[in-house]
């Protein structure tokens, strides 16, 4: 697994739009899995997307899990997962694939 946090300024349906068409724009196997959004009373949001794509090197699709999280309009606090399979019993190949998908995503931000 590999895990990028970051603390991001701006507005958080623009900064997901952004993401969400960056990936999706940055490899041709790349989907949108599934996503959600959350809306707090108090003015706090929160938006979990899930995509997934092929990695060449680990013969398999890899996943980056991306929540963001605000409150009443502070800043965007990001956190994004990325995890994929490996055909290996014991040691773990797709480490490459993985920093790979994460590192897609800091070039967007």
């Amino acid at each position: 697994m590999a895990k990028l946090e970051k603390t991001l300024t701006g507005n958080i349906e623009q900064i997901a739009s952004h993401i969400m068409q960056g990936i999706l724009g940055g490899s041709i196997s790349a989907t949108l899995e599934d996503s959600s959004r959350f809306y707090g009373a108090d003015g706090s949001r929160c938006i979990v997307m899930v995509f997934e794509r092929y990695s060449w090197l680990g013969g398999n699709r890899l996943s980056l899990n991306i929540t963001l999280f605000s409150q009443s309009g502070g800043p965007v606090m990001l956190s994004a997962i990325a995890s994929g399979g490996s055909q290996a019993m014991f040691i773990k190949f797709n480490t490459f694939g993985e920093e790979a998908f994460l590192a897609k995503l800091e070039e967007l931000l």
